[in-house]
């Protein structure tokens, strides 16, 4: 476990890292792919008050779930060596907390349904509270085969994980059980991966409640509980603040048009982060080598991210008729604001896996407080012109939270950002110029029907963005190609 990737094990350790990231973002995506399709339909089945109430629910668990002990068990991901008892303490921690959170969620459930006005979500709460139960049996076998670049039996887990949430919620839904449809869901997701990666991984270990020696664990783990705590408060301080004041529905909306567009934030790009992580761990001590490979990063997410959040900006109205239905056709301008803010968010949390894994966590620490402050003083304010000035508060916080990662992670790292610049515009530029086409065409098409007009809209987006970036950065599309395929390190 301690091994160092030297310069003759590099084409192994590279093809390995190829092969984590193909299992891993590719099983995130087709897992995505499973739980979209029903998505769509459960969305059509469902009314935007239903998610408004979840969104309530869905806040306080995920601000609680930051004490979890994922950053304590992640400390094993970036050590040198693991034993046997530091798995068995990690796992002894991760009860312990867990356990507490599931009781204290049961018990201050009542109270937070005060905060809101709304009773239902006392028991939306108590039953969340289950999937704290959960945690410790998957985090554990998460963490054992990360080190290990083991991604493999994970991405089949996540697929079957996918496929029992999907088949729970479309199962609800169509027999009328309303919210409570996006309650049970993820908790049979959650326990499916419990189960499933226990077996992948053949590892059960009795759990240690004997702290000593746990000092690097609780400090390291310690930072990063900080770091997760500060970034749950600026990414979830919009619905605590506005679930006061916005009716459910109202709070639905915004609350599906920030999910909407926050899809390929939060759900592909923390796949290959987790990815990221352990190699950079590994080359730790190669400072050119990991700076490389952050850049590197940096241009290959956004070759893909960047046309696709412009692109929701430039076809937001037919893309939402098609896939959501006329019902929600008011969180059109929603998309289309904070769609604008995803590609500077992106580049931001591509930071820290690098800061981390070179044993510096307090920078995301320290970036996180800086976007707690930020974005919940922009949400105070955005708040009182209703779900478009959250929407705005999107637009104005991220670009001042990007500077204040970049300020602090360059010192370590040792870009300029001339570099960052260098790695962004392959993709964004193109992206730009493709938005631009394709809101023209859109222009030309107010009449068709939705679905024929967003899929005219899709082909002339796909088209004149490969055009746009072949002429525009022909090396860049030649390396992801032959990175995809396996030719370069």
């Amino acid at each position: 476990m301690g091994e160092q990737p030297g310069s003759g094990a590099a084409p192994s350790f590279a093809s390995r890292v190829r092969s984590a990231i193909f299992w891993r973002s590719g099983s995130q995506i087709i897992a995505q792919v499973i739980a979209w399709a029903s998505t769509l339909i459960v969305i059509r089945l469902l009314d935007p008050a239903d998610y408004g109430l979840y969104a309530m629910a869905q806040a306080v668990f995920v601000f609680l779930s930051f004490l979890n002990g994922y950053g304590f068990a992640s400390s094993l991901i970036q050590s040198e060596e693991v034993t046997p008892k530091a798995l068995r303490q990690a796992f002894g921690i991760l009860l312990l907390l867990n356990g507490s959170l599931a009781v204290v969620q049961y018990f201050g459930a009542p109270l937070l349904a005060d905060y809101y006005g709304q009773p239902i979500v006392t028991d939306l709460l108590r039953t969340t509270a289950l999937i704290y139960l959960a945690t410790p049996f998957f985090v554990i076998p998460e963490v054992v085969m990360a080190r290990a670049l083991e991604f493999r039996k994970q991405a089949l887990v996540n697929l079957i994980a996918a496929i029992a949430g999907a088949v729970t919620a479309l199962t609800l839904a169509l027999n009328g059980y309303g919210v409570w449809t996006l309650v049970y869901a993820p908790i049979v997701l959650f326990w499916t991966r419990a189960i499933g990666l226990t077996i992948a991984a053949r590892l059960l270990v009795w759990p240690s409640f004997d702290l000593r020696g746990t000092g690097k664990m609780l400090g390291f783990g310690g930072a990063i509980l900080v770091t997760q705590l500060l970034w749950l408060i600026q990414s979830q301080s919009d619905i605590f603040i506005a679930g006061r004041s916005f009716a459910p529905r109202e709070l639905g909306l915004y609350a599906e048009a920030l999910f909407l567009t926050q899809v390929l934030m939060s759900k592909f790009v923390p796949p290959l982060n987790e990815v990221a992580f352990p190699a950079y761990s590994r080359i730790q001590h190669d400072i050119a080598a990991l700076r490389a490979g952050f850049l590197k990063a940096m241009r290959l997410v956004g070759l893909v991210t960047f046309p696709a959040y412009l692109g929701i900006v430039a076809t937001a109205g037919p893309l939402i008729a098609t896939l959501l239905g006329p019902k929600w056709i008011a969180m059109t301008p929603l998309v289309r604001i904070i769609a604008l803010s995803m590609p500077v968010m992106t580049l931001q949390i591509l930071f820290s896996p690098a800061t981390t894994a070179l044993g510096r966590p307090r920078i995301a620490t320290q970036t996180a407080a800086f976007g707690a402050v930020a974005f919940t003083l922009a949400f105070l304010v955005g708040v009182r012109f209703g779900a478009t000035g959250l929407s705005i508060a999107w637009l104005l916080a991220s670009p001042a939270l990007l500077a204040c990662t970049y300020y602090l992670s360059r010192p370590l790292i040792g870009f300029t950002i001339g570099d960052i610049w260098r790695s962004a515009r392959s993709g964004l530029v193109p992206a730009i110029a493709m938005a631009l086409i394709v809101a023209g065409v859109d222009l030309l098409l107010v009449d068709l029907v939705a679905p024929l007009r967003l899929a005219l809209l899709v082909v002339v987006g796909m088209a004149s963005y490969a055009g746009l970036l072949f002429a525009y950065d022909r090396p860049a599309l030649v390396d992801a190609i032959a990175t995809l395929r396996g030719r370069t390190a």
